[in-house]
C-alpha cells in the first residue's frame, strides 16, 4: 500500500491519521508487515522510481492537520482549498500548485522559531541535505530546468559559484530543509507507531537514480557521464515478447569500476539510509547487479542496447561487512540467466514469485511463479505495483492464460477470482506472502498502480474513505489463521 495511496481530505495519501488507520487495520488482519514504495521526491512523471533524490522524502506526504496541531498551520490556510474533485486519484499538477505554498507558511513558523531538533536534524543529515536543498532551490531559480541545462559553474559545481549561490538562495535552501525536517519528523513517528503495534515496514530501493537529481549532480564520478554530464549510456530493458522495443528507463548507469575501487562508498551511505527508515529492504531490478543492459543515450528505444557486467556478489559482500547481514529482499523479475540465479544463491537473500505471472504463457520462464516451485526462502505476491490487479489481470489476459489460472487456483467468479488467487499465495511454502490492498478490495484495472513503458495515468489509484473497515481485517484475519500466517504462529512454531 503506497502512502501516496491513503485516503486523506488534501489530495494525496500522507503520513497522518489515516496511516495510522491503516497500520491498525493490518495488526486487526493478523498481518507482520506493510510493504510501500519509495518515498521520495517525484519528479516530471511522478513514478517513485524516478526521484530527485535517494534520500529526501516526499514533501507531498506530510501530514497537514499533524502541522496544525504543531501550531505551524491554521486550518483555514489549507482545509478550503482545491485539493481535486476525484478522490480516487492523484492530481500531481494540482498538488504542486497548491501543497508549496501551504507548506512555505508551515515553514516560515518552523524558520522563526529556536528550534533544537531542527538544527540537530540539518546537522546529522548534512552529508546530503546540503546538497540536496541547494540542489532544489537552484532548480526553482531555473524554472526548473535540469541540472545539466543549468549554467556551466553550477553545472560543474565550481566551489565559488556555489558558494555565492548558497548566500543568494540562503532562503530557499533553509526551506527544503525545514521540508525535509518536517517529513522525516511525520515518518519517524509514524514508523515507531507501525512497529508498536508489531509491524515491521518493508521499504523499496530503486536500483538507479535520475539523472535529473541531486544524488548525480553531486556526485558525478559515480556514473558514468560525459565532460557535460550527459550519460554515455543509459539504462534499459531489451525487447521481449511485452517489448518489440524494450524499456528505455533513462537512467544514467554507474561506474562500478570506480564503485569498487571506492569501497562502493556511496552505495553503502545509500542502503544504511535506507535501513534507519525500513525494517527490511526490498532492492529493485536486482538483475543489475549481475548483469545490466546499456542503451546508447539519444535512442529513442532500447533496441540497440547491450548487456554488461555488474559488479556481482563482490558488491553484496562489501554491503555485509559494512552494515552486516541486513532483512533485504531481492527483486529478481524478469529474464533470469544462470548467473543472475547463482548470485541470488550466494547473496542469501531471497527471491520474488508473482502468481499472475505463472500464468502468462508469453513468458518462457513462468513455471517458476507456480507454487509447487516455491523455496521457502522467497516471497510471493499476487501481483506487484507493475502488474494489473488479479481481477484486472482476469478480465484482460489471453483466454488460454485465464483458463489456465482457474483450473489451477480452483477460482470462482461467485466469491470473487482474488480471494482464490490470495488464499493461494498463503497456502505457498513461502516465507512471506504480500497482498496489493486493491486485491484485498477485488477491484479491477482502475486500481492499477503502474503500466510499465507508459506515461500519464499511473501512481495516481488512491482508496477511499471506509476502505479498510473491521469487517475486512476480521476476514484478513481468519483466512491469516487458517494457513498459520499470523506472527503469533510463527512464534509458537519457532
Amino acid at each position: 500500500m503506497p502512502i501516496f495511496s491513503l485516503p486523506s481530505p488534501y489530495g494525496i495519501g500522507t503520513l497522518g491519521a489515516e496511516a495510522r488507520k491503516f497500520a491498525g487495520f493490518l495488526a486487526a488482519g493478523g498481518q507482520s508487515c506493510w510493504q510501500l514504495l519509495p518515498v521520495g521526491p517525484t519528479s516530471y512523471g511522478d513514478s517513485p522510481y524516478q526521484s530527485y533524490s535517494s534520500f529526501a522524502g516526499n514533501p507531498y506526504f506530510i501530514d497537514l492537520d499533524l502541522l496544525a496541531e504543531e501550531g505551524l498551520l491554521e486550518p483555514g490556510e489549507y482545509r478550503n482549498l482545491d485539493w481535486g474533485a476525484d478522490p480516487a486519484r492523484v492530481d500531481y499538477g494540482l498538488m504542486y500548485k497548491t501543497r508549496y505554498p501551504v507548506l512555505s507558511r508551515a515553514c516560515d513558523r518552523l524558520l522563526a522559531q529556536d528550534r533544537p531538533d531542527f538544527s540537530a536534524f540539518c546537522r546529522e543529515q548534512q552529508d546530503w541535505l546540503e546538497d540536496y536543498a541547494l540542489f532544489m532551490a537552484l532548480k526553482s531559480r531555473h524554472d526548473g530546468a535540469a541540472w545539466f541545462q543549468w549554467p556551466r559553474e553550477l553545472r560543474l559545481r565550481q566551489p565559488a559559484a556555489l558558494e555565492a549561490a548558497r548566500q543568494e538562495l540562503a532562503g530557499e535552501v533553509a526551506f527544503w530543509k525545514a521540508v525535509q525536517y518536517l517529513f522525516f519528523s511525520q515518518w519517524r513517528a509514524l514508523k515507531q507507531y507501525a512497529n508498536r503495534l508489531g509491524l515491521s515496514i518493508i521499504g523499496d530501493l530503486p536500483i538507479y537514480v535520475a539523472l535529473d537529481s541531486a544524488d548525480v549532480w553531486a556526485n558525478r564520478d559515480q556514473f558514468q557521464l560525459d565532460g557535460d554530464g550527459l550519460p554515455t549510456e543509459v539504462a534499459g530493458c531489451p525487447p521481449d515478447g511485452f517489448s518489440a522495443d524494450g524499456q528505455l528507463w533513462g537512467n544514467p548507469l554507474f561506474d562500478w569500476a570506480r564503485m569498487k575501487e571506492e569501497g562502493y562508498a556511496w552505495w553503502l551511505r545509500r542502503i544504511a539510509f535506507q535501513f534507519q527508515l525500513y525494517d527490511t529492504l526490498r532492492i529493485d531490478h536486482f538483475r543489475g547487479f549481475d548483469q545490466y543492459f546499456a542503451v546508447p543515450y539519444g535512442d529513442s528505444n532500447a533496441q540497440r542496447g547491450r548487456w554488461k557486467s555488474g559488479p556481482g556478489i563482490d558488491f553484496f559482500k562489501a554491503v555485509n561487512r559494512a552494515l552486516g547481514k541486513k532483512d533485504i529482499i531481492a527483486e529478481d523479475l524478469g529474464f533470469l540467466t544462470p548467473s543472475v540465479r547463482k548470485l541470488l544463491k550466494d547473496s542469501g537473500y531471497p527471491g520474488m514469485k508473482v502468481l499472475e505471472m505463472a500464468f502468462d504463457s508469453r513468458d518462457p520462464d513462468s513455471s517458476y511463479h507456480l507454487p509447487y516451485r516455491y523455496p521457502i526462502h522467497c516471497v510471493v505476491y499476487t501481483g506487484t505495483h507493475d502488474n494489473d490487479t488479479v481481477q484486472g489481470w482476469m478480465a484482460s489476459a489471453l483466454k488460454e492464460d485465464r483458463a489456465y489460472a482457474k483450473a489451477y487456483l480452483r477460482l470462482s467468479s461467485q466469491e470473487g477470482y482474488h480471494w482464490g488467487m490470495m488464499r493461494t499465495a498463503w497456502a505457498s511454502p513461502a516465507e512471506l506472502a504480500v497482498m496489493q490492498f486493491q486485491d484485498l478490495l477485488g477491484l479491477g484495472s482502475e486500481a492499477r498502480i503502474n503500466t510499465p513503458s507508459t506515461l500519464g495515468n499511473n501512481w495516481q489509484w488512491r482508496a477511499l474513505p471506509g476502505a479498510f473497515d473491521e469487517k475486512l481485517a476480521r476476514r484478513l484475519y481468519r483466512e491469516t489463521r487458517v494457513y498459520q500466517r499470523l506472527p503469533q504462529a510463527k512464534t509458537s512454531k519457532k
